[in-house]
């Protein structure tokens, strides 16, 4: 089983969102839901397998508050956890490491693929931020903590299918 993509939006309102979402970011204004200098805990909702013995486990931001927030002010992610971040449509993804304490890998998919890696993200305390992203669009963005990709073999083309993870792993 896998998970449906989040509900279709068009490209433009989507385009619109996102560039309003990091409009209000740096002007400090917060989305409905955001809550200033709190970390978010999403519920681990899914799994990619890179082998049978290899799985990480995944928070999935698909509300815009969420992923508007995404991992600022959070620990760094132990080995083998994530943060899945899917679009109900390809956009041109740009993430940032504003208020995120900790290096961060990148990566951004697109039709089940790796398409881009940002390796070791630098976290940026203050704006004006860097924004990551590859020059082509694409579905979702996985983050993971820094080095993880490499220690796992992940590079461009790698394969990604993400599935539920079952409720006893929950």
């Amino acid at each position: 089983m896998e998970f449906p993509r989040v509900p279709e939006m068009k490209p433009l309102l989507r385009l619109s969102l996102t560039a309003a979402l990091l409009a209000a970011g740096a002007s400090g204004l917060k989305p409905a839901g955001a809550s200033p200098n709190r970390a978010q805990q999403l519920p681990l909702e899914a799994q990619w397998c890179l082998q049978p013995q290899t799985c990480i486990l995944l928070e999935m931001a698909d509300e815009p508050h969420e992923q508007f927030k995404g991992l600022q002010h959070r620990a760094p992610l132990p080995p083998l956890r994530g943060m899945w971040f899917p679009f109900s449509t390809d956009i041109l993804m740009r993430f940032w490491m504003h208020q995120t304490p900790s290096p961060l890998d990148m990566l951004f998919i697109d039709d089940g693929r790796v398409i881009a890696i940002e390796a070791n993200a630098t976290p940026c305390a203050r704006l004006p931020c860097r924004s990551y992203g590859p020059d082509q669009p694409g579905d979702a963005v996985i983050e993971l903590a820094a080095g993880e990709a490499a220690r796992l073999g992940i590079t461009v083309g790698t394969a990604v299918q993400i599935t539920p993870l079952p409720a006893s792993a929950r």
